[in-house]
C-alpha cells in the first residue's frame, strides 16, 4: 500500500508548457482524498515553489531545494541542512574559474548578480522543456515569469556571505556550452568533501550539503509520519531525483526520464505530457483498494 508520494516538478508534474494539466491536479486531490500524502520535490526554493502550487489551488508538503528543507503540508519546517560558507566559497570558486552563470539560494530568496544572464539561462532552460520554441519566444517567456519575479539582486555574492544570518541552502550553476564542460566541473567540486552534486537539466548543476538530497529526505520524513519504506513512492525524470528514486520503496520513471532514471526505477509511467503523474497516481489508489 503507497501512504506517501513524492513528485518532482519540473519535466515531471509540469508538462513542457511549465503548467500542472486539469488531470493531474484531479487525481493529486483523488490521491489525498484516499489517504495519500502528496510531496512535491523539487530543487525550488520554499517561497517560489509554494506559490506555483498555491496558484493551482492544492495544499502539499514540499521537499525544497532538493532536500535541503523539508515543510509538512502547514508549511512546518521538519528538516533543514544548509551548506557551510567556506564549501559555498570553494565552490563558487571553481564556477567562477569557468566562467559559470551562479545562483544562491536560501530558505527565503534566490540572489543572482546579473539580471540579463539570469534571462538567458532561464530561456535555455525553456528550451531544453520545449525545443519548439525559439530563443526568441524563451526570452520573453523568461523575462515576464515568476521565476524572474522571485529572484533578489545583489551587487556581489562575496558582501552577501559575509552576511552571519545568511544560511545558503544551494548553489545553482547554469552553462549551455555542452556536457563536457559540465562533468570536468562536477569532477572538479567533487574534490570538495561532503557536497551532494546533481543536476535537474542538461544545462544545469546543482549544488547542496551531502545530507540534503531528495531520497534523504523523503525518509527521514516517513520515519515522522510513521510511514514505512514499503509505502513510499517517488516520481521523476532527471539526475537529481537519482536518490528519491532509489531510496524509495517504489521508484516511478516519467516516460520522458532520462536513461539512468528509468534502469533505477521499478516502474514506468506515461510521459510529463501525457498526464504521467496522474496516470501513476491513479493506478496507486486503485491498487490500495485491492489491499
Amino acid at each position: 500500500m503507497i501512504k506517501l508520494v513524492a513528485c518532482d516538478l519540473d519535466g515531471t508534474l509540469f508538462n513542457s508548457k511549465v503548467t500542472i494539466s486539469d488531470e493531474n491536479i484531479a487525481a493529486i486531490r483523488a490521491a489525498q482524498d484516499n489517504g495519500i500524502e502528496f510531496l512535491i520535490a523539487t530543487g525550488r526554493a520554499p517561497k517560489q515553489s509554494r506559490a506555483v502550487i498555491r496558484n493551482y489551488g492544492l495544499r502539499t508538503g514540499f521537499i525544497n531545494i532538493n532536500g535541503a528543507l523539508v515543510y509538512d503540508e502547514n508549511d512546518t519546517l521538519q528538516v533543514k541542512h544548509a551548506l557551510p560558507k567556506q564549501k559555498v566559497i570553494a565552490a563558487a570558486n571553481i564556477l567562477r574559474k569557468h566562467n559559470i552563470y551562479f545562483e544562491i539560494v536560501t530558505a527565503d530568496h534566490i540572489y543572482s548578480e546579473d539580471i540579463s544572464k539570469r534571462v538567458f539561462n532561464l530561456a535555455h532552460s525553456l528550451i531544453t522543456l520545449n525545443p519548439k520554441l525559439s530563443f526568441k519566444q524563451a526570452v520573453a517567456i523568461s523575462g515576464g515569469s515568476n521565476a524572474m519575479l522571485n529572484m533578489t539582486w545583489v551587487n556581489n555574492f562575496e558582501q552577501l556571505l559575509r552576511d552571519p544570518e545568511i544560511e545558503v541552502m544551494k548553489i545553482i550553476g547554469f552553462d549551455s556550452r555542452g556536457p563536457a564542460l559540465l562533468t570536468k566541473i562536477k569532477q572538479e567540486l567533487a574534490l570538495i568533501s561532503d557536497l551532494a552534486i546533481t543536476s535537474s537539466s542538461a544545462i544545469n548543476i546543482e549544488i547542496n550539503d551531502s545530507h540534503a538530497k531528495k531520497g534523504t529526505a523523503l525518509l527521514d520524513y516517513a520515519k515522522k509520519k510513521g510511514i514505512k519504506r514499503d509505502e513510499v513512492a517517488a516520481i521523476g525524470d532527471n539526475l537529481n531525483d537519482e536518490s528519491m528514486i532509489r531510496d524509495a520503496g517504489v521508484g516511478v520513471a516519467m516516460g520522458n526520464a532520462v536513461p539512468k532514471i528509468k534502469e533505477l526505477a521499478q516502474i514506468e509511467t506515461k510521459t510529463n505530457n501525457e498526464d504521467g503523474v496522474g496516470y501513476i497516481l491513479r493506478k496507486f489508489i486503485k491498487d490500495n483498494a485491492k489491499e
